[in-house]
């Protein structure tokens, strides 16, 4: 099967209003645009070194999103460019994306990441410290940042009812967010949850966006 046939795969099962990333960290960039001339033009990558060298490699009209943590230092060499951040979960870093984003002349979308899964290894806000978050208001003296949705990782597990409940909580966070602090916000609409072993269940309760590496690209 080649990577073609894969995403094509994809859009046939996927429903046209949610949005597929492919997930193209640790894979080379033959292998990015081999995807790219199938026709996807959305790519996550999670380590700014790696990001940063494709992007000089791969077509301009690439959509570039950062999945992964992200420190603060590294900000300012994704600035310029990249499309979304999935993964604004701590105060300081939000206040770093907003400098860089003046630096650059640009407004930078994120998404909050919030820890729903059970494992403790998963990053993010805990839905109270995010809460806090958007209760104190800081992010509101930000205009280069848009807070554009929420991002989650369910618990790796066979479980099914185990992931549904965790992406239902998202679910339920999101729109408890956006009855609160963004009700007449249009950018904040994204719902980032789902990856290859899940993303069927997601779609179910209400993802918009999925994030697909090895369903594209094959084992690393």
């Amino acid at each position: 099967m080649s990577i073609q046939s894969h995403i094509d795969d994809l859009r046939e099962t996927v429903p046209s209003a949610v949005t597929l990333v492919a997930v193209s960290k640790f894979h080379p960039a033959g292998m990015v645009r081999e995807a790219y001339d199938a026709g996807q033009r959305i790519f996550g990558e999670s380590r700014v070194q790696e990001l940063v060298v494709k992007k000089e490699q791969l077509p301009g009209d690439i959509a570039w999103h950062f999945i992964g943590n992200l420190q603060r230092n590294k900000v300012k060499q994704i600035a310029p460019f990249i499309s979304l951040i999935h993964s604004l979960d701590n105060e300081r870093l939000m206040l770093e994306i907003e400098k860089q984003g003046a630096a650059n002349g640009r407004v930078i979308p994120c998404l909050l990441q919030i820890h729903i899964a059970e494992e403790e290894t998963k990053a993010g806000f805990s839905p109270g410290e995010c809460r806090q978050f958007l209760e104190g208001g800081k992010w509101k003296t930000c205009p280069h940042v848009r807070i554009a949705g929420v991002m989650g990782m369910a618990t790796f597990t066979d479980d099914e009812n185990q992931v549904r409940k965790e992406f239902r909580q998202l679910k339920s966070l999101f729109e408890e967010f956006k009855a609160g602090y963004f009700a007449d916000d249009p950018v904040f609409r994204e719902i980032s949850m789902g990856m290859t072993g899940d993303y069927p269940v997601a779609i179910e309760e209400g993802s918009t966006m999925i994030r697909i590496g090895t369903l594209i690209f094959g084992d690393r």
